[in-house]
């Protein structure tokens, strides 16, 4: 990573002998600290492997006041600390101004790939404002492409009840680039439909399309998906008919000589296309079709569609052909 391009280099890697025993009681977070979720399993899990193995890596720390130090990196190593009841940190001392102290903060976060999608964007939107930055000088300084920066800084956009919901784990984040289309009230009502109604990602693009007037993007989907089948079955040749199949039977004559007669008998497996059906708005639609046929053929065929919480309910009603068209058995 370009750290010189945040207005400060990498120059100074600490060395071993600079780690010196700091109290915790002494130790403040970070104020740019971009991570706001702390996962409390797995601070447990770190202070039991620091119970049996120690700590392998010490925490940077700068002093901001006298006797008064805030974390650069390694807050869960500090509250990890905390939980085993330790008094003192093994540290390292770095002399750092708050603009330093900020973006550096921020990068080892970063790097560490564990932040949620709001939270990213959060620190981001830090960054490019500490060192007055383009969205694209902060990608080079990163090492990202631009359009990832723009789509994760999108996510800000979204109401902060939405975004808690992605901090909290309630939502996935392409369920809030889902929402990104909503007003502010919009977005509130949708939220509490997708959360109670534990709606997928698709789920929520479809309802947010209805919300606003659109085209549903499953309807639109199984539109093309049936053109495209019956294109497909409309391009493909037709194989001959088999030809049906000449079995000899015998029948006796009155002069007891054996007469055969050829009969001929069709093969009843025959072989069939077997269709994929990815959307269940395609099974529907064919359904559909099937029931326009059975109407235009002299049959009067009615459907109708339910939509339940995890499926579709349908049910169709054909007509008792009228009693004179019926043949009679002997």
């Amino acid at each position: 990573m370009a750290f010189s391009i945040f207005g400060f280099s990498k120059k100074a890697e600490p060395a071993k002998n600079q780690v010196v025993e700091i109290p915790l009681d002494q130790i403040e977070p970070n104020r740019y600290q971009p991570r706001q979720v702390f996962d409390k399993q797995g601070i447990q899990e770190l202070a039991q492997t620091i119970q049996e193995h120690g700590l392998l890596q010490p925490i940077i720390l700068r002093e901001y006041e006298p006797a008064k130090y805030e974390i650069i990196a390694g807050e869960r190593r500090f509250r990890a600390m905390k939980l085993l009841n330790w008094e003192k940190a093994p540290a390292i001392v770095e002399k750092m101004n708050d603009h330093e102290t900020a973006s550096l903060a921020l990068i080892e976060n970063l790097q560490r790939a564990e932040l949620s999608s709001v939270e990213e964007a959060q620190a981001y939107r830090r960054l490019m404002d500490l060192n007055h930055m383009t969205q694209a000088n902060l990608a080079k300084g990163m090492g990202i492409s631009q359009s990832a920066v723009a789509n994760k800084l999108r996510l800000l956009k979204l109401i902060k009840p939405v975004q808690n919901a992605i901090l909290d784990g309630l939502i996935s984040e392409r369920h809030g680039r889902a929402l990104l289309p909503l007003d502010a009230d919009g977005q509130r009502k949708m939220l509490m439909r997708v959360v109670n109604e534990k709606w997928t990602v698709r789920q929520t693009e479809d309802e947010v399309a209805r919300y606003l007037g659109k085209p549903v993007p499953a309807e639109v989907e199984a539109k093309k998906e049936t053109a495209r089948l019956a294109s497909q079955a409309a391009n493909t040749p037709q194989s001959p008919a088999p030809q049906p199949k000449e079995q000899p039977v015998h029948h006796k004559s009155a002069n007891h000589k054996k007469t055969t007669i050829k009969k001929t008998a069709h093969s009843t497996n025959q072989a069939h296309e077997v269709i994929n059906v990815s959307d269940p708005r395609i099974a529907i639609n064919t359904l559909k079709d099937s029931v326009k046929m059975i109407n235009e053929g002299g049959l009067d065929a009615d459907m109708t569609e339910t939509t339940l919480k995890n499926s579709y309910k349908i049910t169709i009603k054909i007509a008792k052909a009228p009693a004179k068209n019926k043949r009679k058995h002997k």
